[in-house]
């Protein structure tokens, strides 16, 4: 996965004679939104021999990235901020729960509808037509 393209260098008019090595300087820096961790440095250059390109891609190691700065972070603040939200969420809820476990109802009287007792023979359109 690529992670961070870095900036082409170019060294104009730099010349390497045949079975000589040579070194040249390159300084990068990493994105500032990149997170803390290790990283694998993989580089590719190019050149050219008797005006044909050529291009070689060769792996550098491990790098470490760290983050700089003081003790308090983005990250850090984000999370503790998290955690104490969640805290409370769980408080409130454990409030809550507790209160309902713990509250005592009030009891509504009783009341008795439709208790009369009738005579079904005063229900004329109960009958049943002979």
């Amino acid at each position: 996965m690529l992670v961070q393209n870095l900036t082409a260098q170019t060294f104009k008019n730099a010349t390497v004679s045949s079975s000589v090595q040579a070194t040249f300087p390159y300084i990068f820096a990493v994105s500032q939104y990149l997170q803390p961790g290790t990283f694998d440095l993989v580089g590719t250059i190019v050149y050219e021999i008797d005006q044909y390109p050529y291009q070689n891609t060769f792996y550098n190691g491990t790098i470490e990235v760290v983050e700089a700065g003081g003790f308090v972070s983005v990250e850090s603040v984000f999370l503790v901020t998290l955690g104490v939200a969640l805290i409370v969420l769980l408080g409130l809820w454990l409030h809550g729960q507790f209160q309902h476990i713990t509250k005592k109802t009030k009891k509504a009287p009783k009341v008795e509808v439709g208790t009369r007792s009738t005579d079904a023979s005063m229900d004329e359109w109960l009958q049943v037509m002979t």
